[in-house]
């Protein structure tokens, strides 16, 4: 495995990371007494760019990344691991219990769009497809899930993305319509 903040297909691996803390204090409550909420919530979330165009060069990922896990801090969240290819991203997030993971999509996909076509000049028709797949994740299968995020390039030379996110659906139990997967 890669040390912390090399890049690995394009990719920057990120230190792992403790659970963020994320307790909320019940209102009436002063911070101390009894009743806190504390929760632990990894999720990993598969989005594609739109037509899966492969908008996500070598040049454009682990700027995205950087991106991202802005957005995702100031969503009092952590990027934990980002993989992909050309046409799609990976993120492996831990977010607060107070915010929902279509909300942190739709904030992630909005903002880094925009910034994609600022950023990026030649990139102005870039746009990121409609909906997502967002899994949850046990602590214990984090390493496994960062070591199949590290290989998805060597992984897209033999499954194409529809592929692999009809076998994660189906891993998962999540029914699905065909019509909107290829």
């Amino acid at each position: 495995m890669a040390p912390e903040g090399v890049k690995v297909n394009g990719w920057r691996r990120e230190p792992p990371v403790e659970c963020p803390k994320h307790p909320r204090v019940p209102k009436g409550r002063q911070s101390g007494e009894r009743g806190m909420s504390y929760s632990c919530l990894y999720y990993h979330v598969v989005f594609s760019t739109k037509q899966r165009r492969p908008f996500l060069t070598e040049a454009v990922r682990p700027r995205l990344v950087e991106y991202v896990g802005g957005i995702t801090r100031n969503l009092k969240g952590k990027l934990l691991h980002a993989g992909g290819v050309s046409d799609h991203v990976h993120l492996v997030v831990s977010l607060p219990a107070t915010l929902a993971v279509s909300d942190y999509v739709r904030d992630v996909k909005s903002n880094s769009s925009s910034w994609i076509r600022r950023e990026f000049p030649d990139l102005r028709e870039f746009r990121w497809q409609d909906g997502h797949a967002t899994f949850t994740v046990a602590p214990s299968v984090l390493p496994q899930l960062r070591r199949y995020l590290d290989s998805q390039e060597q992984h897209h030379r033999g499954v194409p993305f529809t592929e692999e996110l009809k076998r994660l659906l189906d891993r998962h139990g999540v029914r699905y319509d065909p019509r909107y997967i290829g």
